[in-house]
Formats: structure tokens, sequence, C-alpha cells
């Protein structure tokens, strides 16, 4: 998948994240602020990345912003900016859901 445009899912609520996806020359690279982040960054991190390489993404700047999102969240939220960044309209759910879960 090719990120085409910059492209954001989520909110700043409690127990989200807001994940800005952006296209990059190349490799990846996490921005990340959360309150959680001495205890879980390094969680949070490896699923944005992890979740990225499942989609074929490569060479995209990642902002995340994180309130306490579960990896679930984490999942739903980088797949959800991912498509819109990629412009695409075709999902394939058995597929998707697999990966969240």
């Amino acid at each position: 998948m090719k990120i085409n445009h910059p492209a954001t899912a989520g909110t700043l609520e409690s127990s989200d994240i807001q994940i800005t996806l952006t296209p990059a020359d190349s490799g990846t690279t996490i921005q990340l602020q959360s309150s959680v982040e001495k205890q879980f960054g390094e969680q949070i991190r490896a699923v944005i990345a992890a979740t990225l390489t499942k989609l074929g993404i490569e060479g995209v700047a990642v902002e995340a912003n994180d309130k306490g999102a579960l990896d679930c969240t984490i999942k739903a939220r980088t797949i959800a900016a991912a498509y819109r960044a990629a412009d695409n309209k075709t999902f394939d759910w058995e597929e998707i859901n697999a990966w969240i879960n």
C-alpha cells in the first residue's frame, strides 16, 4: 500500500490514540506522545510498526498522540489512517479483523 497524502484517524479522547501518517522519502519514523510512554512506549511503537509492515507500507512518517489506547485500538487507528492516506476504498474485512485480533 502506498501513502499518497497525509491522513489522520482517531481522537484525543481518553483510551484512544490519534494516528497521522505522512509520506516520507525513505524509512519509517514514529513520533509518539503519550502519558504512559515510559511504561508502554516501546509496545505502542511496536504495534504501529507491525501494523504498517502487514499493510506493506514503507516510507512513512507517523505521529501518534496516545491517551491510553489498547493494542487493538492502536492497530485499528493505524489501519484506518493508512487506508485514508492511500485513498483505498476497498476493504478485506476478514483480513483486517484478523490483524486486529
